[in-house]
């Protein structure tokens, strides 16, 4: 069993930063890719980025590329988004997501595929 704890949402104007964090309990963090999805409102919730257990690989979503960064330590069995130029768009609940996956060099991105799940965080843009 994996717990999940997010911490870093709030409020951000548009073109602002936010780092989130997501600690996770039990052993052998690098065994787990993890994911970092998110859910406006009136929507489905969807993948922002996905990072591989080793930390090589990573996958972003269009919208959020070349402003969002997951990264990982898997010393502090911590993940990492650091999402810069927000748009009120980004504007969601985002949450961690945990999957045991034994190809240590690829990320999954359906949310299908994960087993444990984070609380969820704020995250709110305004324009």
């Amino acid at each position: 069993q994996v717990q999940l704890v997010e911490s870093g949402g709030g409020l951000a104007q548009a073109g602002g930063s936010l780092r989130l964090s997501c600690a996770a309990s039990g052993r052998t963090f690098s065994n787990y890719a993890m994911g970092w999805f998110r859910q406006a409102p009136g929507k489905e919730r969807a993948i922002a980025a996905s990072i591989s257990g080793s930390g090589q690989i990573a996958y972003y979503t269009d919208s959020v590329k070349g402003r969002f960064t997951i990264s990982r330590d898997n010393g502090k069995n911590t993940v990492y988004l650091q999402m810069n130029n927000l748009k009120a768009e980004d504007t969601a609940v985002y949450y961690c997501a945990a999957v045991s996956w034994p190809i240590r060099n690829s990320a999954p991105i359906s949310g299908k595929t994960y087993q444990y799940w984070g609380q969820g965080t704020q995250v709110t843009v305004s324009s």
